[in-house]
């Protein structure tokens, strides 16, 4: 009886606990800065869970599996930004070793280990980090280390060599290498990071070849509606359309990338008393601003707007990658306040309806305490997601709104203090070898010596046991020598006739795979892969980032399934058809 009553009190007490209401981890003031950096400090301490960089035998600079290049760099960018916003030096020596580790040999972020899959946007947050370290006077790196201006000049460099003229007339490509998945695409993003980069370098420095650059860069974007009249901010294109059927999904880093671009040079244009300039680029910030209502959610009963990843985040299709999307947006559109002040009040409502809706939610994961992807509509509730972009939104919202606070970035003439180098990253400009940048170290009479001897061994090795196999131990050694002279006349001839074999074969696949599009000879049509098969749809998918060399799981972009997607393909025509069923007959056996 005892135990039966025990074991009724027991579930009774789960239950109650399971069924309580859950109360938020955080009691966020979005008018204190005290709550602000109180609950930023526990957001930051979460995130960095997540990083295994600073631990030993680990690389710094680097996320763990599943996590790309890319995102680190934002990652690390971020923690500029904790330190930016609160003082709190915890993390910098974090941050300064992951952004140095990663330079690669000639300071430019082109790294051996990542450029055989490295986009020129991967390459932009990296440059866009530590941009942000030099405006924010971010402790410079020793003298002997690259330093955070020139770092980003590096970037630049680079990026501006690959502005790709063949197609599009204009534009960079999404990535920097041809075997490459989506090399053949030019997105916004790519596009966005080298804007937003020229930009602020010319208000870092002065030097109006980059505001040049920035001008070249918008003048494009507007060229190929990228950008349309309304300023909404597309994906991008492929070449072989030559950029005119636009993929039009719109992601909320992109928007933001060109209005932090965009604040900077109205800021450039008024130092350097440049009116008109300056008028046209105020009236394009308030166009990018007005573009991003779109990432902004309000109920019908007219809540305070909410920020959201529209182009996945209400179909629960947003990936690794674009989980991430909301925390650049906050950052740049904080940021935006500084160089474009006439912003900040509808700016600063926007990021405190988003910041307490991030905080409410974050009541995930072990510690009760992680953040979620869904900010907006979802009653305060956690969403079940956690990782590096989720806790990263939600910090970077939430210490956006001591913007007011915090000191206004600098330049070389108001107290920069970061030292620059206008001509770096030259040794990777116009490079388009990914292995180029390996540094071997010389060769030297030892290394010669010990390649001799070990081809030597080698060899005898082999020779060795080819005769161990062709000797007859019942035969005598004449015997053996003979048997073996007939066997290597034999197998010469016989490779005559598999070479001649081959060149055929080689031929006809030619004749089938490298037809063109013009041919109408009625040769065999090349299969199809779902990866190359033409899309009947308005717009092609957007493209996905190639694999890690190291084959790192990366989760594809999804495209929520319509009457057009690949997942509704296209019925083989009756000549494709008819061969296929052929096809099979020929290799069905006989049941026995």
């Amino acid at each position: 009886m005892w135990v039966s009553w025990h074991t009724t009190l027991t579930t009774a007490v789960l239950i109650s606990a399971r069924c309580r209401p859950v109360i938020a981890a955080y009691d966020l003031d979005i008018t204190s800065s005290d709550s602000i950096k109180s609950v930023s400090k526990q957001m930051a301490a979460d995130l960095i869970a997540f990083y295994t960089g600073d631990e030993p035998g680990q690389t710094p600079g680097l996320l763990p599996q599943p996590y790309y290049w890319w995102e680190a760099g934002a990652f690390l960018g971020s923690l500029v930004d904790y330190w930016y916003y609160t003082g709190d030096t915890t993390y910098n020596q974090l941050t300064t070793d992951g952004l140095l580790f990663q330079v690669g040999p000639y300071d430019d972020y082109m790294p051996p280990n990542q450029t055989l899959t490295e986009g020129n946007d991967d390459q932009g947050f990296w440059g866009m980090a530590v941009m942000s370290a030099a405006e924010y006077k971010f402790p410079d790196p020793p003298e002997d280390k690259p330093q955070w201006l020139a770092l980003a000049q590096a970037v630049f460099n680079t990026q501006a060599a690959r502005w790709d003229t063949q197609y599009c007339e204009g534009g960079l490509r999404w990535q920097i290498f041809q075997w490459n998945n989506g090399y053949n695409y030019k997105n916004s993003i790519s596009q966005g990071c080298f804007f937003n980069l020229a930009a602020r370098l010319a208000l870092y420095t002065g030097n109006s070849s980059y505001a040049d650059w920035a001008v070249k860069t918008w003048d494009w974007m507007v060229q190929v509606e990228f950008l349309d009249q309304d300023y909404r901010v597309f994906d991008g294109a492929h070449i072989e359309t030559n950029c005119t059927q636009i993929i039009p999904y719109q992601f909320s880093y992109n928007a933001g990338s060109f209005l932090l671009g965009a604040a900077a040079m109205y800021a450039f244009a008024d130092e350097k008393g440049l009116s008109s300039d300056r008028d046209m680029w105020h009236e394009r910030v308030d166009g990018l601003l007005n573009g991003t209502d779109v990432f902004f959610f309000s109920d019908e009963n007219g809540s305070p707007p909410v920020m959201i990843e529209i182009a996945c985040e209400g179909v629960e299709l947003c990936n690794l990658d674009e989980q991430s999307f909301k925390a650049y947006l906050s950052r740049w559109m904080a940021a935006t306040t500084k160089w474009a002040p006439w912003t900040y009040d509808r700016i600063k409502s926007l990021l405190a309806s988003s910041a307490e809706a991030a905080a409410k939610q974050c009541t995930g994961g072990d510690n009760g305490r992680m953040c979620g992807l869904k900010w907006a509509n979802n009653s305060g509730a956690w969403d079940g997601t956690t990782g590096v972009g989720p806790q990263m939104a939600a910090m970077e919202v939430v210490l956006a709104n001591m913007i007011q606070e915090a000191e206004s970035p600098v330049t070389n003439a108001t107290g920069g203090t970061s030292a620059g180098d206008p001509s770096s990253g030259g040794s990777d400009i116009g490079r388009t070898d990914p292995l180029g940048s390996i540094v071997f170290a010389p060769v030297t009479a030892g290394d010669k010596a010990g390649a001799v001897l070990c081809t030597i061994i080698i060899g005898s090795g082999v020779l060795t046991a080819i005769v161990f196999m062709l000797t007859d131990e019942k035969k005598s050694t004449t015997e053996n020598w003979d048997n073996l002279k007939s066997s290597l006349a034999k197998g010469a001839s016989a490779g005559v006739l598999v070479k001649a074999d081959k060149r055929t074969a080689t031929d006809e696949k030619g004749k089938s795979i490298a037809r063109s599009d013009s041919d109408t000879s009625g040769g065999i049509a090349p299969i199809m892969t779902a990866a190359c098969r033409p899309r009947p749809e308005q717009y092609p998918a957007r493209p996905t980032r190639p694999p890690r060399y190291t084959q790192r799981p990366r989760p594809p972009i999804v495209v929520p399934e319509t009457p057009g997607s690949l997942s509704h393909r296209e019925p083989l025509s009756p000549d494709i058809a008819r061969r296929k069923r052929q096809s099979l007959k020929k290799k069905r056996r006989p049941i026995i």
